[in-house]
């Protein structure tokens, strides 16, 4: 029984794909969050063999939270599925540690072959993908500003750009108001941006956070 654990912050598409895996006699759905947070404090609960995961989610998008789980549970696979295809994000979430990449606009079974795949060990994407993920994962990050960031940075930023305070944000990262300021200094050093519209575009345009927030 493949034990999968689902993270989608639109809950018709988490009931959705609740009802399409619990049809399949070899996977058991053993919970279903609605933030990155949440997706990898439930998989440091839970163990699961597959996490199924949003790309663009609040509080800690799907790529930063496929990160810390690989870093945590390596044994737990995760699959990310997202509107998205920039060939560049798709890389960038393999390098996190993600072992495969769904589109959102994917067949039902596609999806379930997906998570076959990654339980059995492998990686999964799609063929009209495929090639040109994997040119952009062998040239490397060289081009990518987005990999001049740390994951805790990425996770700063996230937060910046969803509206909070450097004391909420310290709250929720556990840190200082003062270390969130220094990493916020940090970041518009790096990506040579002036000040907090700039960070933001900057986000949004990378796929930090959601749009619609």
């Amino acid at each position: 029984m493949i034990r999968v654990l689902i993270a989608d912050d639109h809950a018709v598409v988490a009931e959705g794909l609740r009802n399409l895996l619990e049809d399949e006699q070899d996977i058991s759905v053993i919970g279903v969050v609605s933030s990155g947070r949440d997706a990898v404090a439930a998989a440091i609960e839970t163990q699961p063999d597959v996490v199924l995961m949003d790309y663009r989610m609040g509080d800690l998008n799907g790529v930063e939270a496929a990160h810390l789980i690989h870093e945590r549970i390596p044994k737990t696979r995760v699959l990310i599925l997202s509107m998205e295809s920039d060939t560049h994000l798709i890389a960038w979430a393999l390098r996190a540690g993600a072992a495969g990449y769904v589109p959102k606009k994917s067949a039902a079974q596609e999806v379930v072959h997906a998570i076959r795949e990654v339980h059995a060990g492998r990686r999964y994407l799609q063929e009209d993908v495929r090639d040109e993920v994997l040119k952009s994962l062998v040239e490397g990050p060289r081009s990518d500003r987005l990999s001049l960031l740390s994951s805790r940075e990425r996770q700063v930023l996230q937060l910046v750009t969803e509206g909070l305070t450097s004391a909420e944000i310290g709250v929720r990262l556990s840190l200082s108001p003062k270390t969130v300021e220094t990493y916020r200094a940090r970041m518009m050093e790096k990506l040579d941006v002036r000040d907090l519209p700039g960070l933001v575009r900057f986000a949004i345009r990378h796929g930090i956070a959601p749009l619609d927030r």
